[in-house]
């Protein structure tokens, strides 16, 4: 399942900050491309016609998996432009690569830069506050009114900030309602789960007005002198409790959520009954709130309260009057820092955020069907000749979504050649280092693809792909996308790592290879 992170918000900010620190995505983004249009690189030969046997070590791992090589759709193509290999024959790798498959979360390669084509790099969501009635002495006589924008990251930290703002603005007290207005997109509550598992945060639906991803983080720190875990949650709720410590275990590490034993049935009183594994160390675990529709409403209110604000009457849904006065705009965090939480992270409501966006950014509430229409004709218009996805909300997190491998190529080789080349590589996780991708040190420490990959990455329960870009050791540049769809899916990721490795090891020999690495690194020290 694709199952996004929700840290605390504020681990977040510092994320961004460790992942500016890498100038890896300049050096494919290469400033000479941008003068290349989306439309010029769909003109390319065409690479999905051509179908080439698999490496044999891919298809040994498929089948210790008992996955067959028709499970697997695969494009591997040099990129048009910039450094190619020297000394040694391009990789070039097609297999059932017109094949319509589900790539998982891949799809959200579409929503990013789709968003980047159609909004810009610098887009904002700009929340508004009204106020609904006369203000004197820092009395609001009426309601105060929140204005969604469908903003993707409204997190604590930055509601905390609103609430400052606010206050600054003239308003202390309010003799009134606090009015929460969504109406910015036209969407509903997902009346059943996407799988049996509601309360893990990627099953989270978008809201016009979403409030830290409508999750409580929880936070546990054993002490050892006390003998117990402290417990803390964050957004503070109007009204909620928990814990705030529990004893701890000896027991081992593995599986310590579930010797809790966890009760979040009652929404506004949870429960662990269990036990916290010492072992364990300080641990997160964010969970989305059972009644999603009061998170909001429970929120704001402890906010505004926390925050010195008063409040006569309650928080609650509604419309903004036509006779409200516009008291503060706070705009979102730029598009452009947005889809690094989406492709590095594999955020699906942000992902469903943005892609609403699409459609209420036209002026009309954002509804998923205004925003497939505007992203099939945005497709059809750049990438004519190439399979149209299939979209559903934008996310991966569909059973019904799908492309094709030669249609996500298009889609990469057409991004590296735009304008916004170097915001869209750099919300790619980079392979062993950050995001979902940094997972590929654990499973082999020396691969010669940390470092020098820049991916999405998928997973459904039985999908495994991964899509991106690859530095092969002779200085080569490709596209990757490789999907497997199919029961044994996960059993067979091994294959995908081994398709990252065979297209970085593309050069003649160890020593061309180190010092091609060597000039790749100092080009990248020299970025910075």
């Amino acid at each position: 399942m694709n199952r996004s992170r929700v840290p605390r918000p504020l681990l977040f900010t510092m994320a961004y900050a460790a992942c500016a620190a890498f100038a890896l995505g300049a050096a494919l983004a290469n400033p000479a491309l941008a003068q290349s249009s989306a439309e010029s690189m769909t003109r390319q030969p065409n690479p999905g016609h051509t179908h080439t046997p698999l490496p044999r070590h891919i298809l040994q791992t498929l089948h210790q998996a008992q996955v067959p090589p028709s499970a697997l759709s695969v494009l591997i193509a040099p990129l048009p432009h910039g450094p190619a290999a020297s000394s040694a024959q391009p990789r070039h790798l097609s297999h059932h690569a017109q094949a319509s498959v589900n790539p998982a979360s891949v799809m959200k390669l579409f929503t990013t830069y789709a968003g980047l084509s159609l909004l810009g790099p610098d887009h904002v969501w700009r929340n508004r506050v009204y106020t609904d009635g006369p203000v004197r002495d820092g009395v609001l006589q009426g309601n105060l009114v929140v204005r969604g924008s469908g903003d993707p990251k409204l997190v604590v930290e930055r509601l905390q900030d609103l609430m400052v703002q606010i206050r600054a603005a003239g308003v202390r007290e309010v003799r009134g309602d606090i009015v929460l207005d969504r109406s910015v997109f036209d969407v509903r509550e997902r009346s059943e789960p996407f799988d049996d598992e509601p309360l893990r945060p990627y099953n989270v639906g978008p809201d016009g007005l979403l409030l830290n991803f409508k999750a409580v983080v929880y936070t546990f720190t054993p002490d050892a002198a006390s003998g117990q875990v402290q417990v803390r949650f964050e957004p503070p709720l109007a009204g909620f409790s928990a814990p705030t410590q529990l004893p701890l275990s000896q027991a081992p590490c593995s599986d310590w959520r579930r010797q809790l034993q966890a009760d979040f049935s009652q929404a506004q009183q949870v429960r662990f009954s269990g036990r916290y594994p010492t072992s364990c160390g300080e641990r997160e675990w964010p969970v989305a709130y059972p009644e999603p529709e009061a998170y909001a409403p429970r929120v704001m209110q402890a906010l505004w309260q926390g925050s010195g604000g008063q409040l006569t009457g309650q928080v609650r849904y509604g419309s903004r009057p036509a006779s409200a006065k516009l008291l503060l705009e706070a705009p979102s965090l730029p598009l452009s820092e947005i889809i690094q939480d989406i492709n590095k992270f594999s955020n699906n409501v942000m992902a469903q955020q943005l892609y609403l966006t699409l459609s209420s950014e036209l002026g009309a509430p954002g509804r998923f069907e205004a925003s497939r229409l505007r992203l099939s004709q945005w497709w059809r218009k750049g990438f004519a000749g190439h399979a149209e996805p299939v979209l559903d909300n934008g996310s991966g997190l569909s059973r019904t979504e799908r492309s094709t491998a030669q249609a996500l190529t298009a889609l990469l080789q057409a991004a590296h050649a735009s304008p916004h080349a170097r915001h869209f590589v750099d919300s790619l996780s980079i392979a062993g280092v950050d995001g979902t991708a940094a997972r590929l040190k654990d499973r082999s420490p020396q691969s010669p693809v940390i470092g020098n990959a820049w991916l999405k990455t998928g997973s459904l329960r039985d999908v495994a792909s991964v899509a991106g870009y690859v530095q092969g050791q002779s200085g080569q540049r490709y596209t990757l996308v490789a999907v497997l769809h199919h029961p044994n899916a996960h059993q067979a990721r091994a294959a995908l790592d081994q398709l990252l490795e065979w297209t970085v090891r593309d050069a003649a020999g160890p020593s061309q290879a180190a010092t091609r690495n060597r000039q790749n690194h100092g080009s990248l020290r020299s970025s910075r």
